[in-house]
């Protein structure tokens, strides 16, 4: 028996292992390098997809996605705002390694990016959308082209963008010149980002396109045509009339989000380009605690906060060339995973990214047939925000606050309602053992000692409303009575007491 099944077994593992280094030598070095497009919402909670079966919301295209990709369902932001994932995601660091402590403030010139390094593997580099990394804080405006602190200043060589979170008909910069656009905002930096993707495919070159929505952030503004649809059913009419106003606006515009992927899905189909493109799509932070149906339940918390509600968002991966469609994984994995997975899987070194890194690369989780039965994550997850700070090491999170620490079995407590601290002292011993040393190191990174001048550049600004400089004040005369920018201007025209 022996005799006739080894020298086969020997054969086929051969093969495989013959397949598994064409294959990598193909992704880093080849034609064939994978396009990536990442994509994120803004403020979309840990519920509000329709594969969790939301008791009102529809998401059939993010659920086709997820249907030919991979879901992951222990999926974390960088942080439990804005700003600070968006830096994560970038650097592949906890956000206050980068001078991003909280929303608003500006990514650090002395980081590298990952669109840097794409941008040198040879990657046309583009970024569509919410930019909120250049210190600016106020309802979104463009960027003007010599900003010090926009995506250009961080590889991006293409970009229609806003400072901060934008709604329907909005006012973009397309490279430093202001055009303004009528429509969803979902669907007009897809079809933007689209138009990138087809150039870059004429082309014959390898595309990194950054797509971050401006929905579903407040202020909500939904079309009438999309309010309509979430009660196109007698059950679905009844629970949308027992709704906040507020409630239905951000649902509506989560419908136009989903269209917009499905438009994302279809115009990379067309030219071609659908079977070799990686598309992530995540969230920056958890949903809003005050939103009707819940955005986070089962999940205690909600954005702002470390609980998990905070914290853990959809995400779903598809690459139909790599990643086995309908794969669902609780592999705990996070925003600082992003740019350590995407430059292993086109064969860069992470030496391009400054150090120290906190992700690592999820590549063998993600690909298929060579992906590795799924296993425990070699190093935990660290959060940090204000005053708190957290840890996820696989089941245990452990969570640091003003009034003591909070122990909890994820696998077992998913809503974070039973504190272990006194029935597992020596979970609660080791987690609070690593997050002292990783609070050390985070706080040597924020005092500038990663960078070769062992300093924070001295010229780095402080967070300030977009209202007090001079080149936008300039603007309020033109964008007085847009209605996105009216109260805005109105409240910094008011003499201060």
């Amino acid at each position: 028996m022996f005799r006739s099944v080894l020298p086969g077994f020997f054969v086929a593992l051969t093969a495989l292992l013959a397949c598994v280094a064409c294959w990598d030598v193909a992704i880093g070095h080849g034609q064939d390098r994978p396009n990536i497009v990442l994509v994120m919402a803004d403020d979309l909670g840990y519920a509000q997809t329709g594969y969790y079966n939301h008791p009102l919301l529809r998401t059939p295209n993010l659920d086709a996605l997820a249907e030919n990709g991979l879901r992951l369902d222990r999926y974390y932001a960088a942080g439990p705002v804005c700003s600070p994932t968006r830096a994560s995601v970038l650097t592949g660091r906890t956000h206050e390694r980068t001078g991003v402590m909280e929303h608003g403030y500006a990514l650090r010139r002395q980081e590298s990016t990952l669109a840097t390094a794409m941008a040198e593997a040879g990657y046309a580099t583009g970024h569509f959308g919410k930019w909120h990394l250049d210190g600016l804080r106020g309802p979104g405006v463009p960027i003007f082209a010599d900003d010090p602190y926009g995506p250009a200043q961080f590889g991006f060589q293409t970009w229609l963008s806003v400072t901060n979170f934008f709604d329907r008909d909005p006012l973009l910069s397309r490279g430093g010149q202001f055009e303004s656009f009528q429509g969803d905002s979902s669907e007009i930096i897809v079809d933007e980002a689209l138009k990138f993707a087809r150039q870059s495919k004429r082309s014959d070159q390898p595309f990194f396109a950054v797509v971050w929505y401006g929905t579903p952030h407040s202020p909500f503004k939904a079309s009438a045509e999309d309010i309509a649809s979430l009660a196109d059913t007698p059950g679905r009419k009844e629970l949308v009339e027992s709704m906040d106003a507020q409630s239905i606006q951000q649902y509506g515009e989560l419908v136009a989000m989903d269209r917009s992927l499905g438009t994302l899905r279809r115009g990379l189909q067309e030219i071609d380009a659908l079977s070799s493109t990686l598309i992530w799509f995540c969230s920056d932070n958890g949903g809003l605690g005050d939103i009707r149906p819940s955005a986070t339940a089962p999940l205690r918390g909600h954005k702002g906060q470390l609980y998990e509600g905070g914290l853990r968002v959809p995400c779903v991966l598809h690459w139909p060339d790599r990643i086995e469609p309908g794969r669902v994984s609780r592999y705990p994995a996070c925003a600082i995973d992003i740019a350590p997975t995407v430059l292993d899987l086109i064969g860069v070194s992470t030496d391009s990214l400054t150090k120290p890194l906190d992700g690592i690369s999820l590549k063998e989780l993600l690909v298929s047939p060579y992906s590795a039965p799924e296993k425990s994550r070699p190093s935990p997850i660290g959060f940090r925000y204000k005053t708190e700070s957290a840890v996820v090491d696989n089941p245990w999170k452990l969570i640091r606050t003003k009034k003591g620490d909070e122990l909890y079995n994820l696998d077992e407590d998913i809503a974070e309602q039973r504190n272990q601290v006194s029935s597992h002292p020596e979970q609660a011993r080791r987690l609070r053992a690593w997050l002292d040393q990783f609070n050390q190191s985070v706080d040597a990174s924020v005092a500038g000692e990663d960078y070769p001048e062992g300093q924070v550049d001295p010229d780095h600004p402080r967070p300030r409303f977009w209202t007090d400089l001079p080149a936008y004040q300039a603007k309020f005369p033109q964008w007085r009575d847009r209605w996105e920018y009216q109260k805005t201007i109105e409240r910094a025209k008011k003499p201060t007491k």
